[in-house]
This record gives structure tokens, C-alpha cells and sequence, in this order.
């Protein structure tokens, strides 16, 4: 199947009432593993290169990767860059393939943000590619704090930037290894209710799992991005292949066996946003 954008996607999801898993990725073998989980659940999948992937693996050889993984589905795949910062960053992610980019300008002022957000929109639609803003700032867990989405500015951006979907912070933290204390449900409905626009959860992975499928059922939140918890299952099968077999010390043989509980916890991941 070919690659998917965001129309291809979230447009499908905000009208029928589900979210999509935006997956983050840190190398082949977590997102051959997420492609697969998509397939066994039929549905579609974005897979996202973020600043942490990108800081060691150069962007043209994750567009070589993802295109490789997405022309060999059998369901749609987003090729994602992930919190792009500059507009070199989104220029590179176009040429390779990409077929969506996010450029975040939350840490800038609101004006600021918004210029060159819709920018980097009008660049990716030219190419046919689509393009994910953030307004508001999303936290990191023990590290810089969130600043909530302010619903008004939020139309405004929407309004002003164009772009296809929008990350917002109602409580949502960064790289969060356990479940929070959920998420600000009645701004997200204000937030709704005056952009229009696919809405998106970075740090799916601190959300509670009941709100989670209950948000993508009910709310305009189409796109949960979910890293840690992956990462955890990763580390944790790790370890588990390394002490099962001391004597293993072939890349291969030692990766291949995460490939099971990775696709296990991506397809668990991926129908609690499904009807």
C-alpha cells in the first residue's frame, strides 16, 4: 500500500469516531515490529522519527527505512518527523519521503509560532505532504513544566497556520513511565469545539488507558503519540532475552527475539484506539 498523509488517516478517524497510534521510533527493529502490529489489527499506523531517533540515525536513512516498511504494508502508514524545530528539518523529512512533518514552535511566542508554522504548512501541502503544529508546550517529566493550551489561541493557530492537526497540552507530559492523572477533558472539549481540527496527545503514554480509549471514541483526539511504554517493553525484553541466553551474543538472534513482545504491545496499544 502506499504511504499514507494525514487526510488519508485522521480525517478518517475524526469522522468515525477512533485514534490512530502515532509510534515513536529508535531503529528497524521496533518499527518493523509496529508495521506488523498495525497489519495483524488492520488498521492504519504513523510511524515517527523524533529528535532522540534523528540524533543517531540521519534522517535520509530513516526515510530509506520507513519508506521500505510502508510500500510492503498491507494497511496505511505515515512516515512522521517528529518535533521538527527548524525548517531545515522539515525541508530534509519532504525530500526524504516523509509523507507528514511537525514543526513545533511551542516554545516561541504565540506570533512567532504561528509565522513560521504556517510557513513549514504551506511547504509540506505544496509537496503533498501534510503538517502537525503545537500550541501550548508539553512538558517533559523531570524536566522543563508544561504550559496549557489557552483554547482561544488554539482557534487562532488553527485558523492561521493551516495545518492538518494540532498537539496541545492539558495535562499530558513528555517521556512519563507511569500513568498520571489524566487529562484536562473539558479543555479539550473547548479546544474542539473552536478549531474543527484533529487534535493530538504527545505523552500518550502517561494518559490512563480507559481515558485513552475513551477520548479516542469520543473526543476530536485522533493521534496518541506512545513512546515510553514501547521503550520499557523494549528494555525490559532485552534484558529478558540476555538472561535467558548468556551465551548469545549475535545482533540478530539477540534482536529478533524482541520482535514478538514488541508487535504484542504495539497491537495492544493500537486497539484501545480502535471502536
Amino acid at each position: 500500500m502506499t504511504r499514507a498523509t494525514w487526510a488519508g488517516v485522521l480525517q478518517p478517524a475524526l469522522a468515525g469516531g477512533y485514534a490512530v497510534a502515532g509510534l515513536v521510533c529508535l531503529g528497524w527493529e521496533d518499527a518493523r515490529a509496529y508495521v506488523a502490529a498495525a497489519e495483524a489489527e488492520g488498521a492504519p499506523v504513523i510511524l515517527q522519527a523524533g529528535p532522540g531517533a534523528r540524533a543517531h540515525t540521519p534522517l535520509p536513512v530513516w526515510g530509506a527505512m520507513f519508506r521500505e516498511l510502508a510500500e510492503g504494508a498491507s494497511v496505511p502508514v505515515v512516515t512522521h518527523l517528529d518535533h521538527g524545530t527548524d525548517e531545515e528539518d522539515c525541508r530534509v523529512a519532504i525530500a526524504e519521503g516523509f509523507t507528514s512533518v511537525m514543526f513545533d514552535g511551542s516554545a516561541l511566542a504565540l506570533d512567532e509560532n504561528i509565522a513560521r508554522t504556517a510557513r513549514i504548512a504551506e511547504m509540506a501541502h505544496a509537496a503533498g505532504v501534510s503538517c502537525e503544529g503545537e500550541i501550548g508546550f508539553v512538558g517533559y517529566a523531570a524536566g522543563a513544566a508544561s504550559r496549557g493550551t489557552d483554547p482561544g489561541e488554539a482557534a487562532r493557530f488553527a485558523r492561521e497556520t493551516g495545518v492538518d492537526a494540532i498537539a496541545i497540552s492539558v495535562g499530558n507530559t513528555h517521556l512519563q513511565t507511569d500513568t498520571g492523572g489524566g487529562l484536562d477533558e473539558a479543555r479539550i472539549a473547548e479546544i474542539a469545539a473552536l478549531t474543527g481540527t484533529p487534535l493530538v496527545i504527545h505523552g500518550g503514554s502517561g494518559v490512563p488507558h480507559a481515558q485513552r480509549k475513551r477520548l479516542a471514541a469520543e473526543s476530536s483526539i485522533c493521534k496518541f503519540n506512545i513512546g515510553t511504554e514501547l521503550r520499557q517493553i523494549f528494555g525490559a525484553s532485552l534484558r529478558a532475552s540476555l538472561a535467558d541466553a548468556p551465551d548469545r551474543f549475535d545482533r540478530i538472534a539477540i534482536l529478533s527475539a524482541l520482535h514478538n513482545p514488541l508487535c504484542a504491545a504495539a497491537r495492544r496499544v493500537i486497539r484501545d484506539l480502535r471502536p
